[in-house]
């Protein structure tokens, strides 16, 4: 589940670094005015289909994360129920034993209703 999370935030990171990074590099390039307002157009240009893929990888791994987070609760879940059972088994055996004991002893229920 943490795998997930990390690779999901390392490749928006990525893309996020990629695009700062650009427009910085543009910004303090040596080249003309006129030459960046093209190159920042261009980029500017991009950037709604950037935000699109960005946008689509964030889905995809909350998605991940969420049929790993489910699959964790469906395990929890089944795990609970089968200690709940060996729990009301093991009650059930043991007031089993206890009646048991009881009666061989003839102190119980079963053997004052005889009397």
């Amino acid at each position: 589940m943490s795998k997930n999370n990390n690779s999901g935030l390392f490749l928006a990171g990525m893309l996020i670094g990629s695009f700062v990074g650009t427009v910085t590099g543009i910004l303090v390039a040596p080249r003309s005015g006129k030459e960046t307002r093209k190159i920042l157009k261009k980029s500017a240009d991009a950037l709604p289909e950037m935000a699109e893929d960005l946008s689509a990888t964030v889905q995809l791994q909350a998605d991940r994360l969420s049929e790993s987070a489910l699959e964790n609760w469906n395990d929890t879940l089944n795990r609970l129920k089968e200690a709940i059972a060996a729990g009301v088994e093991a009650s059930q055996s043991e007031v089993d034993q206890s009646q048991l004991s009881r009666e061989i002893r003839g102190d119980g229920i079963a053997s004052k209703n005889h009397l």
